[in-house]
């Protein structure tokens, strides 16, 4: 995919989290929000997985797994969050997954706010 695409996928991605928090507010956990996201990409046809797990390596042995919350056209890492601010060690978080991944664009949805915080990753490899 390229950066064109992945910039309009990240903006649909973005434009139905918007629509999600405007339904359901913020407040709820979030699995809530998890759910109400895979349902509208089922209904966008947006291929997705849900809880993706990725091996961590080091060097050339694998010495873990760690879970993604979703991964959008197995492109693009979605990591949903409901707290009261977007910290530091979250996107640090990201971008080690993104690293791990092989992946060039991540996602930090926050839903905890009024108003969605949203947090865009580029790992620049």
């Amino acid at each position: 995919m390229n950066n064109e695409q992945l910039n309009q996928l990240s903006g649909k991605i973005i434009g139905l989290a918007i629509e999600i928090h405007k339904k359901l507010g913020p407040g709820f956990i979030e699995k809530i929000y998890e759910r109400a996201l895979r349902e509208e990409f089922k209904k966008g046809e947006i291929r997705f997985s849900s809880q993706h797990e990725i091996q961590i390596k080091y060097g050339d042995t694998s010495i873990g797994g760690q879970r993604l919350d979703l991964l959008v056209e197995g492109e693009i890492i979605v990591e949903l969050k409901s707290v009261s601010e977007i910290s530091e060690i979250h996107q640090a978080q990201l971008i080690s997954y993104l690293k791990a991944a092989d992946k060039k664009v991540g996602l930090i949805l926050n839903f905890a706010k009024k108003k969605l915080d949203i947090k865009r990753i580029v790992n620049n490899f």
